[in-house]
């Protein structure tokens, strides 16, 4: 029996929607032969560094993926619940499977409350998520505006949601458990406080929340102070698809892989973004690197077709963007290696860098929808000299 033009073609299966499975499968669109499903549990795309915005009313914070896709690739809006690696099927939580020849993981992260925090899981808001987020605009429509709101966290996500709120005149509280933004070079962190203090932000460096109660929180000293909202942008977790499919997993559960983005217990499933742990250590989680790593996963998945060797990921991150409300951003400058060095960009400049940096995200999206493999990105960032390696099954086509 001849072949078929359907038996040539290659199923490639991309779970999860974000910057980084988005890419990667427009990207998957450099051979006409394969042919391209995206999984997300959402119809719309989440763009996840407007979701402070989306809370304070001052963004929108989804995207169509009609703008997003390109042509031929399948949209099915449904949560993958296992990926079943001897019958090469993703089963979906709505009952259905999907037939695969090569999987990109790329089902991002999630907020994390730490249990050991009592009232936190019942008490605070993440904002991490697009529900959540939605649930916290909700919750600030109902309150006053001189509310006392606490914003547990000093990082970029605890930073941006304060003076998001403070800008529209709230009382915002700014619990950093350590230093403010401990990746901010030492003139960085002066400038982003002395915004938030300017603006009334009470920022509490060093105190850490032991409990949440319903109208209030609970310091470590045993202080209390009244909170009638309390909002939680610390720590980070992963969905559990890959240790519920068997496959080797880091501590926080993201997919182990090897330097290709290659997943060290199945050459047929490729990680990207947030939850790929490649040589158990995981780049740094951002925007900034989830489109390089969802071209980089998918170019491995088409060299894995073609019976080429994929190249391992190269990919610099140079500091981060900061938004202090809608005027004021700070652009930190960083060494290929993400190293900070004593040097800044600030004030409106630093917000209109900051808005460019988020439009990108999404533009780069659409440009590699009009044109696969457009996407460059910074090269020569710091990998681990000796790259774990493991025993791999080997699969023939």
């Amino acid at each position: 029996m001849g072949m078929t033009e359907h038996d040539t073609r290659h199923k490639v299966v991309v779970i999860g929607g974000g910057y980084a499975g988005t890419l990667a499968a427009n990207h998957l669109r450099m051979r006409t032969d394969v042919d391209i499903t995206l999984v997300n549990p959402r119809p719309t795309f989440v763009d996840r560094v407007r979701l402070h915005q989306l809370v304070a009313g001052t963004g929108d914070a989804t995207v169509d993926y009609g703008t997003l896709l390109g042509d031929g690739i399948a949209l099915v809006v449904d949560s993958a619940t296992r990926i079943d690696t001897s019958t090469r099927t993703v089963g979906l939580a709505s009952g259905r499977a999907l037939d695969y020849d090569h999987v990109i993981y790329a089902v991002g992260s999630s907020a994390a409350i730490p249990s050991s925090v009592s009232g936190a899981a019942e008490f605070a808001l993440p904002i991490a998520e697009f529900e959540p987020a939605q649930r916290l605009r909700a919750r600030l429509g109902e309150l006053p505006l001189d509310a006392p709101v606490t914003v547990v966290g000093g990082g970029p996500t605890g930073i941006e949601t304060a003076a998001e709120l403070a800008e529209q005149g709230r009382t915002v509280t700014l619990v950093c458990g350590g230093t403010l933004m401990p990746s901010l070079s030492a003139s960085g962190r002066r400038y982003v406080a002395k915004w938030l203090t300017r603006h009334g932000v009470t920022v509490r460096e060093g105190d850490v929340v032991s409990e949440v109660r319903p109208d209030s929180v609970v310091f470590a000293d045993g202080a209390v102070r009244p909170s009638a909202l309390t909002i939680w942008t610390t720590g980070f977790g992963v969905p559990d698809l890959a240790a519920a499919s068997g496959l080797r997993t880091d501590a926080l559960g993201r997919l182990l892989t090897d330097e290709t983005l290659t997943s060290v217990d199945d050459e047929r499933i490729v990680a990207a973004g947030d939850a790929a742990a490649p040589s158990g250590q995981a780049v740094r989680m951002s925007c900034q690197a989830a489109g390089p790593l969802g071209a980089q996963a998918a170019d491995t998945v088409l060299s894995h077709i073609a019976g080429t060797e994929p190249a391992p990921i190269d990919l610099a991150l140079t500091g981060t963007c900061i938004s202090l409300g809608r005027r004021v951003g700070v652009r930190q400058l960083a060494r290929k290696d993400d190293a900070v060095v004593n040097l800044y960009i600030g004030g409106r400049v630093g917000a209109r860098v900051k808005e460019m940096t988020c439009k990108l995200g999404v533009v780069k999206i659409r440009r590699e929808a009009r044109k696969p493999g457009s996407l460059v990105w910074l090269k020569g960032g710091p990998r681990p000299e000796q790259p774990v390696s493991a025993a791999r099954v080997v699969t023939s086509e």
